[in-house]
């Protein structure tokens, strides 16, 4: 739609660059709403359960791992009595979130609640489906009765894939675990219950305390887990819910902007006037939307729809065009800018410095909701542009990611 509206809009002759006629404000953030949406649902959604006790830490252990608390922040709905279903106002994660209810009738409820859905969520689409368990257990209780591992067991007769999880776990700066948390772990280990990773026990603390001295600890362990135990149709939805592993997040970034840059480059292919600049935007706002919905970004559309508009009207630009063609007068070594052309390596580095850019106020700002100084976001975005946007025997000289 938004390439449509363009060539629409695009200019039958050469034009000067102050002539430029492309995407304004308005177009630039409905073009924006309308990828960002395409590209969340694109991730689908990764759907955790979580039981435990009262008292076992789970929303602790689910706010360390996904950066805050699902219940408060996101639509609720109970399923039955001792058990509610959360969805991230993103749509990217859903947690099933017991309340503690997991014996006698009220843990009969619960399974059968869960049958429901996993029979259900068989017939219907990925976003439905239960892919992983993590099954809490405060190791201060120092117990694991016999009603609680049939829970388990009943569990992983559902299909659902159940990690064990021993939380608020003791440790020192220096890495040292609590003995006996230790030993509890193994001696849990040891009753063979059907237990993903290989039956193994996962001891973790999600919130360091100064005054005992102890630190957060475990929690990458139990993502990497998850990860390599849910269907590959949800690890993109759980990479992005997740805000623990930078480095994943990174990874997928490297993706999305390389097949952006590569769509860049056949663009170009056909150098493109310098007046018609503008043709490349709708591809870049497809980039930085896919990247948002990558970074699990706490924001509402609407607010970033906003964002993008004004960083791609930068310096005064009134267009996107006009902003993109006086970033490239930056690397021309002389001529006349109207009567000149973008090559397809130009439009793939100018594409990739800008979703590099983009990245680093993700990981500065949005991820964490931070927009209370939208010039401190426009300075990083264009200073992190023009650093990465130097072209040096025709190839990108900064095309790496952040820490590369």
């Amino acid at each position: 739609m938004g390439l449509a509206l363009l060539r629409r809009r695009r200019p039958t002759r050469a034009s000067s660059v102050e002539s430029v006629k492309d995407l304004g404000s308005a177009d630039i953030t409905r073009l924006y709403r309308e990828e960002y949406a395409h590209a969340l649902n694109a991730l689908g959604r990764f759907n955790l359960a979580i039981f435990g006790k009262t008292g076992a830490g789970k929303s602790t252990l689910v706010n360390a791992i996904f950066g805050e608390d699902v219940a408060a922040v996101g639509t609720g709905r109970p399923v039955t009595t001792g058990l509610d279903y959360y969805v991230h106002p993103n749509g990217v994660l859903g947690i099933y979130d017991s309340r503690g209810f997991e014996t006698g009738e009220a843990g009969d409820r619960i399974l059968a609640a869960l049958e429901d859905i996993v029979d259900t969520a068989r017939k219907a689409d990925a976003a439905e489906q239960i892919h992983a368990a993590w099954y809490t257990l405060r190791w201060s209780d120092r117990r694991f009765e016999d009603h609680q591992a049939g829970f388990v067991r009943r569990l992983q007769e559902l299909g659902l894939p159940v990690l064990f999880v021993l939380t608020q776990v003791p440790a020192n700066a220096q890495g040292q675990i609590h003995d006996e948390a230790i030993d509890f772990a193994r001696y849990i280990a040891g009753l063979g219950l059907p237990l993903a990773a290989d039956g193994r026990v996962f001891l973790t603390n999600a919130k360091a305390d100064q005054f005992l001295g102890t630190v957060v600890f475990g929690l990458q362990e139990l993502l990497d887990a998850t990860f390599d135990t849910i269907p590959e149709v949800a690890v993109a939805a759980l990479s992005a819910a997740q805000q623990l592993d930078w480095g994943r997040k990174r990874q997928a970034a490297k993706k999305i902007i390389t097949a952006s840059a590569s769509s860049a480059l056949a663009t170009g292919a056909t150098p493109i006037p310098f007046s018609d600049a503008a043709i490349l935007v709708p591809l870049q706002i497809g980039m930085i939307a896919r990247l948002t919905a990558a970074y699990g970004s706490r924001l509402a559309s609407a607010q970033l729809a906003s964002l993008v508009g004004s960083l791609m009207l930068s310096s005064g630009a009134t267009t996107a065009g006009r902003w993109m063609v006086s970033s490239l007068l930056r690397v021309v070594p002389g001529g006349q800018p109207a009567a000149m052309v973008i090559s397809g390596t130009v439009a793939a580095s100018m594409t990739t410095a800008m979703g590099w850019a983009w990245v680093a106020v993700l990981e500065k700002y949005l991820v964490n909701g931070d927009l209370s100084d939208v010039d401190s976001i426009r300075a990083v975005f264009v200073e992190e542009f023009k650093a990465r946007f130097k072209l040096t025997g025709g190839k990108d000289r900064r095309a790496l990611p952040p820490g590369e």
